[in-house]
């Protein structure tokens, strides 16, 4: 599940990242371009059984992202604005911060 949250007074969106996993041993992480595809680790919500993040980004903008579980296992968010191939034979997912 993605959520943004657009700001009346702010050129930048919050966008909220969530991940069902309740099987997830080594944790999850979200990697994306606007990290410099450094894995940010994100929060276990015991009560929902899934992972979550929180980032600030630039309105108007395109991001590409995936979910990294248990340090193996590449994942997309099925709810992505859209898909891009990576180069690497898969596709990355793609925010878009357009309102």
């Amino acid at each position: 599940m993605i959520n943004k949250r657009f700001f009346k007074t702010k050129d930048e969106v919050e966008v909220t990242f969530e991940l069902p996993a309740a099987e997830v041993e080594g944790g999850v992480a979200l990697v994306a371009d606007f990290s410099d595809w450094q894995p940010t680790k994100m929060k276990k919500v015991a009560k929902t059984q899934s992972y979550k993040c929180k980032v600030r980004l630039a309105k108007d903008a395109q991001y590409e992202f995936r979910y990294l579980m248990d340090n193996d296992v590449w994942l997309n968010d099925p709810n992505a604005d859209q898909y891009k191939p990576n180069g690497f034979g898969e596709d990355n997912s793609v925010i878009s911060t357009h309102q």
